[in-house]
Formats: C-alpha cells, structure tokens, sequence
C-alpha cells in the first residue's frame, strides 16, 4: 500500500490539493456566495418563516457554487481514473442533477413555502454541497472493475 502512494505522489498531491479546494469554498462559503438559507438552516428551520431573498442572485449563487463544486469534482474524478470520456459522462449528469434540483429547489420555495422545510434542506443540500462525488467514485470503480 505505501509503495504504490509512493509510486503515484503527484495523484496523491493532486487530490489532496483538490479536497482541500472542496474544503475551502465550504470554509468561505459566506464570504463568496448570497445564500440566506446558509443563516436560516442553523437555527430551528422548523419554525421558522422562509427568509426574504432575492430569486436572481440567489439562484446565481447557487450556480457558481454548484459549479465550482463541479469543477473540482471532475478534477477528482480525472485524477482518480484518467479517463476523460467518465468526465465528460459525469459532467453531463451534473448538468442534468442541476436542472432537476435548481427546479425542485424553486417549486419547493414557491409552491410549499413553508410547509416543506426539510424537503427544502435536502435539496439545497445537494446543491450546495458535492454529494455526488460520494455517488459517482464508488459508482465508476465499480464500472471499471467489471469491465
């Protein structure tokens, strides 16, 4: 096991720089992103009235999260299997996943306001976080293996 780290030090580097770049855009999320959900899910959600927001930015907020996110995890993905036709795959189902959340996201805030809060949580939580990274490596490892 050590001996292959040793062997592949500048993929080990590789992903680690990248993590850590995850790590950062979570760490300054507040800093970098309009998000007045980022306040309102800390405290008791439950009870809670939805916040005042603005649709644009916050939908532009969003976006360049998940893209960010996006980016980087395509850059995990290359350097885990140096196959540019998964990245291309992945990305078109990071292109799919935002369109179906972005809207779920919206029909939840208009249509169930707050009725819906945990619903609301989830989903954002997937738009905000890189959940499916944790879905696609294990996903593709599995595909290589068998083929």
């Amino acid at each position: 096991m050590l001996n292959d780290i040793l062997k592949n030090k500048s993929k080990v580097f590789l992903l680690i720089l990248l993590v850590l770049l995850l790590v950062g855009i979570r760490a300054f999320e507040n800093q970098l992103f309009y998000d007045p959900f980022l306040v309102y899910f800390e405290r008791d959600y439950k009870t809670l009235p939805l916040p005042e927001f603005d649709s644009i930015r916050l939908f532009f907020g969003l976006l360049f999260r998940y893209a960010l996110n996006t980016i980087v995890s395509l850059g995990v993905i290359y350097v885990l299997f140096k196959e540019i036709e998964l990245v291309k795959f992945a990305s078109i189902l990071y292109v799919i996943f935002f369109l179906i959340l972005i809207v779920a996201f919206y029909c939840i805030i208009y249509f169930y306001a707050d009725q819906n809060n945990l619903m609301l949580f989830y989903v954002r939580r997937f738009l905000i976080q890189p959940i499916l990274i944790l879905l696609f490596i294990p996903g593709f490892y599995y595909q290589k293996l068998n083929k």
